[in-house]
């Protein structure tokens, strides 16, 4: 699948699970792609900064409950940035990493690498698709892709944390050449 990105493209992705592991997640959700957006790809309407998205993502986390893992680990004195040192080099370099559907399970899309193996939630592989399917034919994959695919559900995690950090959403999709043109 990521035969059909852009470097840029494919860079955010591995972000995106990066950031997942990191959080402690086994999954890759689109929360952490909206994360990997806002840190990499400053686009016009899109002011938000990746500090703010993942204060929120933290906020959603303690309302459901659950510590993120930095905490967990430094409570039982692991420290989270010397693990990441020790780690291969290759961790971070998105050659090394495959995006792959399940040949039994066409619905479970896997983002492997060096540093694990991610099942990307229904809506984080709806990201993907989208991202796939309005891609303009002959060219690949971009990071503007993967925000259309963020923005094509309006009820996803970061559509609400968007919402929430006062990003005028159809400003921003209109600014991407993503609104459906008025019947």
């Amino acid at each position: 699948m990521f035969a059909r990105f852009t470097p840029e493209a494919r860079r955010t992705t591995v972000r995106a699970g990066l950031l997942a592991l990191d959080h402690g997640r086994t999954t890759l959700d689109e929360d952490m792609f909206l994360l990997a957006l806002a840190e990499s790809w400053p686009v016009a309407g899109f002011a938000v900064t990746p500090e703010a998205v993942g204060t929120e993502i933290r906020n959603r986390e303690a309302a459901k409950g659950r510590a993120g893992d930095r905490e967990l680990l430094a409570a039982i004195g692991v420290d989270l940035d010397e693990i990441r040192r020790r780690l291969p080099a290759r961790r971070e370099d998105p050659l090394a990493w495959r995006l792959t559907r399940s040949r039994l399970r066409p619905l479970n899309v896997t983002l492997s690498g060096p540093a694990g193996d991610l099942l990307l939630t229904a809506r984080a592989r709806k990201v993907v698709e989208v991202a796939s399917h309005t891609r303009r034919p002959g060219s690949g994959v971009t990071g503007e892709e993967l925000l259309k695919g963020l923005l094509a559900d309006a009820s996803n995690a970061s559509v609400s944390i968007l919402r929430r950090l006062d990003v005028d959403i159809r400003g921003l999709a209109a600014s991407i050449d993503f609104l459906r043109a008025s019947a």
